[in-house]
């Protein structure tokens, strides 16, 4: 297992040997991990002590939506999909391939690439969805404000919705389900497992749903998928609400932390940062296709379509951690590591606060029986 220390003290930290170190060899079916945190019962039941916690909790209530009214009905042909991506983004435009593993490929192996990549990234966003649900009933029990405890056992029947429907369209429309990511699981046991409930909210709520609601939208703007488009409009709108009320939370806590609880808080999200960006590099596509995974990864870390998909993951990351004053508190100490990150350049986006009534407008139409 990776710690903190050691991603922080990584003298580089695009070490790609320290990345691929870090795998899975559990294909266990169940993953225990114990739980560390108290259940809190409030008897304090004022309302208006958080305004816009109300709104987004009233937000929430008229926004549900139901998995069985997607189109389920339509056909998704995987390989035509890839063809059709790849014709509509440009992909591969750029990519130097010449005396590389990928020297050989011809259409039948980068279309069978796709496909893989498809079924990858749809479990990747399974597993993550499932770790939120159980995090998300954690903040139920744990965090000590009554509206807040309202607004997250809306966000539970969200998140239940989302594994249905991730679940569901791998098992009806795509071809081959991967596990858990190991950087990805490991991620989650830390967050489920901290006793704090300020972390799991810090760790779900701005970092593992911050960087999903940049990647959804990513996917949203590059499938011709009309049913995958459909799903992730309105995951994305749900997962919007999620992302802002951590920062609504997080925003109150934190005005009242020690620099020294900041700091931790700082690393923290570092880490968090660190493991989202290596588990895209998808080394179990990788070895599933038999390609030696070091040689694939420094060639696609050079495909400036990966390059720009791998900065967009932290677009509303970066200004929910301004919003909280995570970036320069304590000297700036994230800035400087997500200016190495070379992510930075996001601070100035609007925060996810601000953008929630965006999201709900998007979705705007009712789901299409």
């Amino acid at each position: 297992m990776t710690s903190t220390e050691d991603i922080i003290g990584r003298t580089e930290i695009n070490d790609l040997e320290a990345i691929l170190a870090v795998t899975n060899t559990d294909d266990a079916t169940e993953h225990a991990v114990p739980s560390n945190a108290e259940t809190l019962f409030t008897w304090d039941y004022t309302k208006g002590a958080r305004p816009a916690l109300e709104k987004l909790y009233e937000k929430a209530k008229t926004s549900q939506w139901n998995a069985n009214d997607l189109p389920w009905h339509l056909d998704v042909d995987q390989a035509a999909v890839v063809v059709a991506n790849a014709a509509a983004n440009n992909r591969g435009v750029g990519l130097d391939v010449a005396g590389t593993v990928f020297e050989s490929w011809g259409d039948k192996e980068w279309v069978t690439l796709g496909i893989e990549s498809q079924n990858w990234m749809l479990s990747q966003f399974l597993h993550g969805e499932q770790g939120a649900l159980l995090c998300t009933a954690k903040i139920v029990q744990t965090v000590p404000w009554i509206d807040a405890k309202y607004y997250a056992s809306t966000q539970v029947m969200d998140e239940a919705r989302h594994v249905e429907v991730f679940s569901r369209y791998l098992e009806e429309k795509l071809s081959g389900a991967y596990p858990v990511n190991a950087h990805l699981g490991m991620l989650l046991d830390d967050v489920v497992t901290d006793s704090r409930w300020d972390m799991t909210y810090l760790g779900m709520q701005i970092m593992v749903e911050g960087l999903a609601l940049a990647a959804f939208g990513f996917m949203h703007q590059m499938t011709t998928e009309p049913l995958l488009k459909q799903l992730l409009r309105y995951v994305m709108s749900d997962e919007a609400r999620h992302v802002a009320f951590g920062v609504l939370s997080l925003k109150e806590f934190y005005a009242d932390l020690t620099q020294a609880e900041i700091r931790e808080r700082q690393e923290f999200t570092f880490e968090a940062a660190v493991r989202m960006r290596d588990r895209f590099l998808q080394q179990e596509v990788w070895e599933r296709m038999g390609v030696p995974v070091k040689d694939a990864i420094e060639v696609v870390m050079h495909d400036p379509n990966q390059q720009i998909f791998s900065r967009m993951l932290f677009s509303k990351i970066v200004p929910n951690c301004r919003k909280l004053g995570l970036l320069d508190a304590g000297d700036g100490w994230l800035r400087e590591r997500f200016t190495e990150l070379g992510v930075i350049e996001f601070e100035s986006l609007p925060d996810t606060e601000d953008e929630v009534d965006a999201f709900a407008l998007a979705q705007g139409e009712s789901v299409p029986v």
